[in-house]
C-alpha cells in the first residue's frame, strides 16, 4: 500500500506539533533576515548613488521608503525570533515534563514494587507469628480464635462441637533413643495425619510438645465424634518412617462437645483436657467428658 503523501498534522499542544511550528517559524525567519539584508544591501547602493549626485528625487523617496520597509521586515524579524524562542523553551519544558513524568513512574514502580514486598513479608511474618515451626499448624492462639468463631457458629445454627485434645504417648521415648530429628519428623508426620483426617472447616492444632487440639465444627452426636476420633488414631499410629527406622507411637485423646461439656473456649479445652489425661492413665485410646 502507497504512503500517504499528506500525512495529517500532530494534534494541537503535542510535542510534534510544537517542534513543527518551531521548524517552519525557523523557515520564515531564514526568509525575512534574508528579505532584510537584501533591502539592507540596496539601500547602501542608494545611499551611495545620492552622495554621488547620480540619482533623482525619486530614487531619494524609494530610499526612504525602503528604510522604512526594512524596518517594519526587522520587527517582523524580532516578533519571529521572539515566537522561536518561545517555542524552543515550550519544547524544553515539554521534554523536561516528560522526563520528569518518566523518572517519576520509574520510583512509582519501585515503591509498588518494595510495597508489594513489603505486604508479602508481613503476611508472611503473620502467618509465622500464628502458625507452629515444627509442624506449619495453627498455634494455640490461631486455635482458640477458630474456637471461639465456631462457638458463636454454633450458637446462632443450634449446632455441635467437638475439641480433642490429643497426647503422643511414646514420644519421649522416640526423642531419647534418636534425637531430635526423629522426634521432628513424627511431629510433622502426626500434623500431616490429622490434616487428612479433617474437613476445610476443621482445625487442627500444635498445643504444644507432644500435645495437639482438633477442632471438628458440628460433627453430629456423640457417637459419630467417637468414631471419627478412631479414624484419626488409627491413622496416627501407624507406623512412621525415619531412614531405615519405623516409628511407633500411641495416642490419648479426651472429648469434650458443645454445648453438652461447655460453651465457652476455655471450659471446652479444660474438659478435653482432663478427659485426655483419663485416657493416658488407662492406656490410650479415647475418653469423652
Amino acid at each position: 500500500m502507497p504512503s500517504d503523501a499528506n500525512p495529517s498534522p500532530p494534534p494541537p499542544g503535542s510535542l510534534a506539533a510544537l517542534e513543527l511550528a518551531l521548524e517552519q517559524s525557523q523557515q520564515v525567519k531564514a526568509k525575512v533576515e534574508a528579505c532584510v539584508e537584501d533591502l539592507s544591501s540596496s539601500n547602501d547602493a542608494t545611499k551611495t548613488a545620492i552622495a554621488e549626485g547620480t540619482q533623482l528625487l525619486s530614487a531619494h523617496a524609494v530610499l526612504v521608503e525602503s528604510e522604512a520597509v526594512e524596518g517594519r521586515v526587522q520587527e517582523v524579524a524580532d516578533d519571529l525570533h521572539d515566537a522561536t524562542e518561545a517555542l524552543s523553551q515550550g519544547i524544553d519544558d515539554q521534554k523536561l515534563t516528560a522526563a520528569v513524568l518518566n523518572q517519576t513512574e520509574q520510583e512509582l514502580a519501585q515503591t509498588q514494587v518494595a510495597l508489594a514486598i513489603s505486604q508479602a513479608a508481613e503476611h508472611q511474618a503473620n502467618l509465622r507469628a500464628m502458625h507452629d515451626s515444627a509442624t506449619g499448624l495453627p498455634n494455640r492462639e490461631l486455635f482458640d480464635d477458630r474456637l471461639e468463631q465456631a462457638i458463636a457458629l454454633a450458637a446462632r445454627h443450634r449446632w455441635t462441637l467437638a475439641v480433642m485434645f490429643l497426647d503422643l504417648d511414646g514420644f519421649k521415648a522416640v526423642n531419647d533413643t534418636y534425637g531430635h530429628a526423629a522426634g521432628d519428623a513424627v511431629l510433622k508426620e502426626v500434623a500431616a495425619r490429622l490434616l487428612n483426617q479433617s474437613r476445610e472447616e476443621d482445625t487442627a492444632c500444635r498445643h504444644g510438645g507432644d500435645e495437639f487440639l482438633f477442632l471438628l465444627l458440628n460433627p453430629g452426636d456423640a457417637a459419630n465424634i467417637e468414631r471419627l476420633a478412631g479414624l484419626v488414631i488409627a491413622e496416627v499410629e501407624q507406623p512412621i518412617p525415619f531412614g531405615d527406622l519405623q516409628l511407633s507411637i500411641k495416642l490419648s485423646v479426651g472429648i469434650s462437645m458443645y454445648p453438652q461439656q461447655g460453651t465457652t473456649s476455655e471450659q471446652l479445652v479444660r474438659c478435653a483436657d482432663g478427659a485426655m489425661y483419663k485416657a493416658k492413665a488407662k492406656g490410650g485410646g479415647i475418653v469423652v467428658c
